[in-house]
């Protein structure tokens, strides 16, 4: 059992996992985090607390922000939002197809990254020199996919929550439509699709869930009975483990998966036929 917090660079955004070490910050607490240019401050999120299980090679927070990192996070704050009006109208005096996304900046070797998205590959060559110059530090443009482009900007999913991988996903798993057929979605690119048009991230992360629910759910078409009477499974609702049930009077209902009564044969292939073998058999 070990210690951990959560902190995140911006508000609302990403979450980023640390071993709290000899420091107890609490929640707002500015912290300083170690990253590859140095410490970096951040909130903390989530306070420290213990976690039952065994949790290694977080890197260890380096302690609470004095007033001259918090001076620094905050100039630093100026720079990338100026350097950020600054691409933007040098992109527009170029005349690329380019889209300014984010802007890091590195203050001990003097270094802007600019992530931009774009239609095709763009020849920024002339753009980079005009940046430099511009901004009198070194300049490096990333160009970035549909993907990465949400995850920087952020913003809200079709569900009404902040996108998943704005907040605690880490890695972009592959994501096929067979995981939208498995839950039951309609394949319709415009109810499977998140806000970078690209199929939903969350399909990949719930398919498990789903395919677990419906290997003891009863499937669609099946003949069930039902405390309101006989009908026919039209419908499966994972989230709230419901199904939904056409009577054979037509009327719909929606009903615990625990109170559906499956036929005995399917009762059979999914439970065994060995009950009667058991010492309580009548």
């Amino acid at each position: 059992m070990g210690m951990m917090m959560a902190v995140s660079f911006t508000r609302y955004g990403r979450l980023y996992y640390l071993d709290p070490g000899p420091y107890s910050p609490k929640v707002g607490d500015k912290v300083l985090v170690p990253t590859d240019s140095g410490p970096e401050v951040a909130e903390c999120i989530w306070a420290p607390q213990y976690v039952s299980e065994d949790v290694e090679g977080l890197p260890v927070c380096e302690g609470i922000a004095g007033d001259e990192h918090l001076a620094r996070d905050e100039a630093n704050r100026r720079r990338r939002a100026e350097s950020r009006s600054i691409a933007k109208k040098l992109i527009r005096k170029h005349e690329l197809p380019m889209k300014v996304i984010g802007v890091d900046y590195l203050d001990q070797d003097n270094v802007y990254r600019v992530y931009f998205s774009a239609p095709h590959r763009v020849d920024f060559r002339a753009l980079v020199r005009d940046l430099a110059r511009s901004m009198k530090a070194r300049v490096e443009l990333r160009q970035v996919g549909p993907r990465d482009e949400a995850r920087l900007q952020g913003g809200i999913g079709p569900c009404g929550r902040d996108l998943c991988c704005a907040t605690f996903l880490k890695d972009f798993e592959p994501v096929s439509v067979r995981m939208a057929k498995e839950q039951d979605l309609p394949v319709n690119p415009l109810r499977i699709a998140g806000a970078c048009g690209r199929l939903m991230c969350c399909l990949k992360y719930e398919h498990p869930l789903y395919v677990e629910a419906h290997e003891r759910m009863p499937r669609l078409g099946a003949r069930v009975g039902t405390p309101a009477g006989n009908g026919q499974v039209v419908g499966r609702n994972v989230p709230s483990d419901t199904v939904n049930v056409r009577l054979d009077g037509g009327r719909k209902c929606a009903c615990p998966v625990a109170s559906v009564c499956s036929p005995r044969r399917q009762h059979d292939d999914h439970y065994g036929d060995n009950q009667d073998d058991s010492p309580n058999a009548g």
